[in-house]
């Protein structure tokens, strides 16, 4: 039943504290108050205690619990099970249970905040030419991002409200996607005869040309 005694029997009123759990004791002027010494607090005590518990009204057994998560947890976040800690001594009320959360890192996305990160292989025609490609989200769905033509690799381009949930508020992070420029390998004739020509062209990189040249300049100043 929880309280301790074994069968047949029941706890006792405490004869020290009449039940009260706390005794009075006299120290010099003053009278103050102390847990019972001989129930412990409890106001009643056992002579025929349960064998199996020790006359302690709990014994101890494995449990699963279902605990749900929220939206937005981070790892350190605290979960407050009530009712699901220690069981009570002698059929007092039970302690609550704390849940520390530990996220895994994810496979694609880097958490920063509220903000989740992520590096895309870009196709060097889409980046030159512009162009849109799918993006991975949060909710496992694709989204369609537009690529600028002339884009560079490490640019970032940000999808908003494509984050993380804020935990217990109604606001969402950003989705930041970084592009990296994927060199082409394996060409055959063909394309390798089309790069060429492509190269023979013209000023096909602005940037490489503009900083050869302040390397000469350096050289020849110097």
């Amino acid at each position: 039943s929880g309280s301790g005694a074994a069968d047949g029997s029941k706890p006792s009123t405490c004869g020290t504290c009449g039940g009260a759990g706390r005794v009075r004791a006299q120290q010099g002027f003053f009278a103050v108050e102390r847990t019972c010494h001989a129930c412990q607090g409890m106001g009643q005590v056992i002579s025929n205690p349960c064998r199996t518990c020790g006359g302690e009204g709990r014994v101890q057994r494995p449990k699963t619990l279902a605990v749900s998560i929220p939206p937005g947890v981070d790892t350190g976040t605290r979960i407050r099970l009530s009712g699901k800690g220690e069981a009570g001594l002698r059929g007092r009320p039970a302690g609550d249970l704390y849940i520390f959360v530990n996220v895994d890192p994810h496979a694609i996305f880097a958490r920063d905040g509220g903000n989740l990160h992520a590096r895309i292989p870009l196709p060097m025609t889409v980046a030159a030419l512009g162009g849109s490609i799918d993006v991975p989200t949060l909710e496992g769905k694709m989204a369609r991002l537009t690529i600028e033509a002339g884009t560079q690799s490490g640019r970032k381009f940000r999808m908003r409200g494509k984050g993380m949930p804020a935990l217990r508020r109604g606001n969402t992070g950003d989705q930041i996607i970084e592009v990296q420029v994927e060199t082409p390998t394996n060409l055959n004739k063909k394309q390798k005869e089309l790069l060429e020509a492509f190269s023979n062209s013209g000023n096909t990189s602005p940037e490489s040309s503009s900083f050869l040249e302040r390397v000469k300049r350096i050289w020849a100043d110097s």
